[in-house]
């Protein structure tokens, strides 16, 4: 058993440690006025000559101003949207769309950074750095640079992005007078209703139909939310959710879904029909925002009658309710999951975890003063900030006015915020304790059951769940643990919790949650993002017993599945005499990702016997129809377990239509180049002295010294054309138009060559 997290990728782009440097070419001089026209008409790209990133070069690059208060015409200083791949198909790293920040209400610069680095400990999340920005030469100054939430992100975390996918912030901003705001209100079935709201992401510019189903996912969510919550864990990720919600209100982040525009959140539909949501636009975190969302009765300070509630200082940031919004029916993703007596633990518990894990142990301050070690001499070097030197390294313990709001210093809020949450009776009452979770099986069989056994004290009875999944891109499945004597357990009401699993594939991912009438708690503490793994073992086939024997790569006119479609396939051949057990393969041609295409589940091939898998991203048309395609081109094939084990790894180049690449002496020899031989074996293809094809005409002799006789009794011969196992072309006749020819090989080498007859039937012929 160990613990893992859910997510790992490399991001030297965002490296914290690193500023990067980003130089931006205009070809016109007054490239400062032109984004300001389309940033106040239709803010469509202007195209750069060029965009330098950490000294690599790329050409006509789109580029625009972007944020809603944080922009204005007046100041030099504007935040940049960059996208690489507008007018030319090109990344860098990966990466094609690049969000720069400007800073504007953040005096210590370090807000919105350290946000994300708490937010990333326990829910997907965009990474975030910084970069000196420079235009035609001149440096703009330093800008937060933040991972963009973009079909490349939701495919690098939920392995898809065709689903349903929103920004929710209001399309055309959000102000003090807006009314139409990504609550996720129940709005009546009409598409008009919210889409003033949220701004559609996914493909809808082509398909009317596709944007018409995202939209109405959309709608079946806020449906669910306000009128059917028990069945909510089908249309989102609660667990995701309430991190989101309890990472807000901890961090003080209210121009969010708890704070008055309800927005700055995405929402993406995976394939499990689960909305993941995730944050955006932290950088009013730690208290810079001020507005609840809440109505006040009369005038006050931030609010006339019936206006919007302000939290105008300090101390009253620090003592936000950590329940705000709890029974209001305009915030109901937050209403409504506090009304679930489970969701509500759930939540303390998380919220519990962010705050002894990031507040009251000062980690924020840590990484606040870390930050500011590193861009400190960028920060001195920025002319075009909005706030002084003093102000920079002030704001850590000092507050500051911006704008109509006020900085907090972050020591200032955060120390008060940690000492008033404790206080609280949500946080002072007792906590379930979770120890001693073991397993029957260190390392299980697949096929095995096994026992997860835990002691958790201070908890109710029938109060101790197991989440587990043994797909990571499943949701958990939730079972009741049981002190009962009767679940290998122990002895009844010995604290002592058990329940069987089945072992069915070659891991299983789990976490242990446990509540009392207050509060939950979960091991381990960031569960669901990370979990424990207990790793099966399975018995696996020796090199050499499997093979790909063979394989088309561009298939026009050759074999068909099932559906009479010519699609590439892939042949895998038994060389043993045993029957062997496809059990826990895979097949990929996908270096990074060699665990593409998994055999299912009790395949099996009998001795001396071959299996087709058809390479057409069909998955629905059968269970031997993999989710990739062959390049013609050339590329690798790999087969293998999930361990890293590789049975085989096929590299090949450019590939010839309605030929095969495959193993010549069958199932051991090397690749060649040769008709087909479809579920055969490859030595049969034309090894005779004189051989029929189903066209009547006859190839003699074969092997051959000199001269090649074709003939027929019934069709005609029109064309000829002789290759190499390469492809290359050493005799070609049109128009024959005989029942008998032949063709001379005296003067060409030694080796094996194919004949076409009317392009459409091959022959091998070994010329000796």
């Amino acid at each position: 058993m160990f613990l893992i997290t859910s997510n790992a990728f490399s991001q030297d782009f965002y490296d914290i440690n690193t500023i990067q440097t980003i130089e931006i070419e205009f070809a016109e001089t007054n490239w400062d006025a032109l984004l300001d026209t389309e940033k106040a008409g239709d803010n469509n790209y202007t195209e750069a000559t060029s965009v330098t990133i950490n000294g690599t070069e790329y050409l006509s690059v789109g580029v625009k101003y972007k944020g809603n208060s944080s922009y204005s015409a007046n100041q030099v200083k504007n935040p940049f949207h960059i996208e690489l791949d507008t007018y030319v198909d090109q990344d860098y790293n990966g990466y094609k769309d690049i969000k720069l920040a400007n800073v504007m209400f953040d005096p210590s610069f370090v807000r919105e950074t350290v946000a994300y680095n708490i937010v990333n400990k326990y829910m997907v999340a965009p990474k975030a750095n910084y970069a000196n920005v420079y235009v035609n030469g001149t440096l703009i100054g330093l800008y937060t640079n933040t991972e963009a939430i973009t079909k490349t992100f939701v495919n690098k975390h939920f392995n898809t992005n065709d689903n349903a996918f929103f920004s929710c912030s209001p399309p055309a901003g959000a102000g003090p007078q807006s009314t139409d705001l990504p609550s996720l209100e129940y709005l009546g079935t009409n598409v008009s209703s919210y889409d003033e709201a949220y701004e559609i992401k996914s493909d809808d510019d082509t398909d009317a139909s596709v944007a018409e189903a995202h939209w109405a996912d959309l709608i079946e969510l806020t449906n669910v939310l306000s009128n059917d919550i028990s069945n909510i864990e089908n249309v989102i990720d609660v667990d995701m959710a309430i991190w989101m919600l309890a990472l807000n209100n901890v961090l003080v982040n209210l121009d969010s879904y708890i704070g008055q525009f309800k927005q700055n959140y995405y929402l993406y539909n995976d394939d499990n029909n689960q909305f993941k949501s995730v944050m955006w636009d932290l950088n009013m975190s730690f208290g810079t925002f001020g507005n609840t969302g809440e109505t006040t009765t009369g005038g006050g300070p931030g609010g006339g009658p019936g206006g919007n509630s302000g939290l105008n200082s300090t101390k009253d940031k620090a003592e936000l309710d950590h329940l705000l919004h709890e029974d209001d029916d305009s915030y109901p993703l937050f209403s409504k999951l506090m009304a679930v007596p489970k969701y509500k633990k759930m939540y303390l518990a998380h919220y519990k975890t962010i705050l002894t894990e990031n507040i009251t142990n000062s980690n924020y301050l840590s990484l606040a003063n870390d930050f500011q070690a590193i861009i400190s001499t960028a920060v001195s070097a920025d002319t075009n900030k909005f706030y002084s030197d003093a102000q920079f390294s002030g704001n850590i313990d000092t507050d500051y006015t911006v704008g109509n709001n006020t900085a907090s210093g972050l020591s200032n809020l955060m120390e008060a915020r940690g000492t008033y949450l404790l206080s609280q009776t949500d946080f002072t009452n007792t906590q379930p304790t979770i120890s001693n979770i073991t397993s029957s099986a260190t390392t299980p069989t697949i096929g095995d059951t096994i026992t997860l056994t835990v002691t958790v004290t201070d908890v109710n009875t029938d109060a101790v769940y197991l989440g587990y999944r043994t797909d990571e891109n499943m949701p958990f499945t939730t079972v009741l643990m049981y002190d009962d004597g009767a679940h290998n357990d122990s002895a009844s009401g010995d604290t002592v919790y058990g329940v069987e699993v089945a072992v069915d594939t070659d891991y299983i991912q789990y976490y242990i949650y446990a509540e009392n009438d207050d509060i939950g708690a979960f091991s381990p503490a960031r569960a669901q993002y990370e979990f424990y793994t207990i790793e099966a073992t399975y018995s696996k086939l020796n090199a050499g017993d499997l093979v790909i024997n063979e394989f088309v790569a561009s298939n026009d006119s050759g074999e068909t599945d099932g559906e009479g479609e010519y699609e590439d396939w892939i042949e895998l051949y038994n060389t043993t005499n045993e029957t062997l057990s496809l059990d826990n393969l895979y097949l990929s041609d996908d270096e990074d990702d060699k665990l593409t295409y998994q055999f299912p589940v009790g395949t099996i091939l009998e001795a001396d016997s071959y299996l087709i898998v058809w390479c057409d991203k069909d998955e629905e048309q059968g269970d031997f129809h993999a989710n990739f395609k062959l390049s013609s081109g050339g590329e690798s094939i790999f087969l293998s377990y999930a361990d890293g084990t590789i049975l085989q790894e096929i590299t090949y180049g450019e590939q010839t239509t309605d030929m095969s690449y495959s193993r010549s002496p069958n199932g051991t020899g090397d690749f060649v180049i040769q008709a087909t031989t479809f579920e055969a074996s490859n030595d049969n293809v034309l090894s005779v002295d004189k051989t029929e094809l189903d066209l009547d005409i006859n190839f003699y002799p074969n092997p051959i010294q000199s001269i090649l006789n074709i003939d027929s009794d019934v069709n005609l011969i029109k064309s000829l054309k002789v290759s190499s196992l390469l492809g290359q072309v050493f005799f070609q006749k049109d128009a024959v138009n005989e029942t008998k020819t032949e063709i001379d090989f005296s003067n060409f080498s030694k080796g094996i060559y194919f004949v076409t007859i009317n392009n459409s039937k091959v022959v091998k012929v070994i010329k000796q």
